[in-house]
């Protein structure tokens, strides 16, 4: 019998709903989108509960019809800047070497890594298991029945505000949908663009959205950093709000119809006609105006956010797959050649990978959050079945551990 799997984006700009039936292993076909305008969202936080909670049911409400059922469980994005990662170790004692190792006992090397220090404002949301070691020597993916006394596991681990979270529950399940898991926006982005052989290459997810840029690195397979920044396409539209004296609409308008990222591929003679504050008339400026207040933008993007973190985690030598940009940002005319001579590295925009069914409206860069929550859903409730615990929200373990951690004397 087929089974459905909801994902639930709630981004800055929309908020996606997507219904997913999952007939066979490794396959969901899409059988429900409700895509609507974000409201009380800012910077991928809540803002505003009743709006939020309002918009959120008419995203769910639009799917539900398309789909024809009711959504009681969602996998949920969960996204801003108050997101940040760290890698961790954990270990656990598997016995005399006389045992082959479970999945209980990757479980437990799991729980261990993150009974980290989490000050009471942060919470885990996210954990996943990037190598284990067997007994200081062996260093393996899938440790899975071999034999051995003790289990390492290096552990990327993801966290995030603990009121912001609660916020998003709550929007959600006013809306009377229980939470399944929450995923960070990069991991899902991520998901849905990438190849298996680019995360063995090494590889930088760089997702531009409406408020806010993420980035995540993965090597040899699994990600090594996780970050997501205050900045957006919204961004472009505020520069030119102020450099054209136009307002927001026509600003966007131009942007859309207009921008691009690299001057000097826009014709030096090329104008266009902007309605600017307090003037009756229509202005004529330069085409290549608009080319160079976004450049200016997305380069100190690139400069002070993507490039400064990409080196400072120490794996910009071994990215032998560049850039992977998505994100509805993402689609601006030289994106991709501006972020490759920028960084230095090959870069490429992505749609979503591995679609099916009701797939026209979402087969672009802007869903890729909501088509990779889909997919993780999925692994998680199909492939999973039969391989380790990779990844997650915290056990119920570590959560006790860390409530007695925070409130025992210090």
């Amino acid at each position: 019998m087929a089974r459905t799997i909801t994902a639930i984006d709630i981004g800055s700009s929309k908020i996606c709903t997507l219904i997913g039936e999952v007939t066979e292993p490794d396959v969901v076909r899409v059988i429900g989108i409700g895509v609507v305008p974000s409201r009380g969202v800012s910077h991928g936080v809540i803002t505003d509960l009743e709006e939020a909670t309002l918009a959120i049911g008419e995203s769910i409400q639009k799917a539900e019809r398309i789909a024809q059922m009711t959504v009681t469980r969602a996998y949920i994005s969960a996204g801003g800047p108050h997101i940040s990662s760290q890698n961790k170790s954990g270990s656990t004692s598997i016995g005399k070497g006389d045992r082959p190792i479970d999945r209980e006992d990757l479980q437990r090397a799991l729980d261990a890594a993150q009974t980290i220090p989490v000050s009471h404002n942060r919470q885990i949301i996210y954990c996943t298991a990037r190598e284990y070691t067997l007994d200081e020597e062996a260093v393996t993916k899938n440790p899975l029945g071999l034999l051995g006394y003790t289990l390492l596991v290096d552990a990327h681990v993801i966290t995030a505000n603990a009121t912001s979270i609660s916020n998003l529950a709550n929007c959600v399940r006013r809306n009377h949908v229980d939470i399944v898991e929450y995923v960070p926006q990069p991991i899902a982005s991520a998901t849905a663009v990438l190849s298996a052989e680019e995360m063995n290459d090494g590889v930088a997810v760089v997702d531009i959205g409406a408020e806010t840029t993420s980035l995540s690195i993965y090597v040899l397979g699994t990600p090594f950093d996780t970050r997501v920044y205050p900045v957006g396409g919204t961004h472009f539209t505020n520069d030119m709000v102020v450099g054209l004296h136009t307002p927001i609409a026509t600003a966007e308008e131009i942007k859309l119809r207009y921008g691009h990222l690299l001057p000097s591929a826009v014709p030096a003679d090329e104008k266009i006609d902007v309605s600017t504050f307090g003037e009756q008339v229509i202005s004529s400026i330069q085409r290549r105006f608009v080319a160079e207040i976004m450049g200016a933008r997305m380069e100190d993007i690139l400069d002070h956010f993507i490039l400064r973190d990409i080196k400072r985690s120490g794996y910009d030598g071994l990215l032998a797959a560049g850039i992977v940009l998505t994100g509805g940002a993402s689609l601006s005319p030289g994106m991709a050649e501006m972020v490759q001579s920028t960084l230095h590295l090959p870069a490429r925009v992505a749609l979503p990978r591995r679609l099916h069914g009701l797939t026209e409206t979402i087969s672009s860069p802007a869903y890729a959050t909501a088509v990779g929550l889909l997919l993780h859903g999925m692994r998680r409730e199909t492939v999973d079945r039969a391989i380790p615990v990779m990844e997650g929200n915290p056990s119920l373990l570590s959560r006790v551990i860390r409530l007695f951690r925070n409130i025992l004397p210090k």
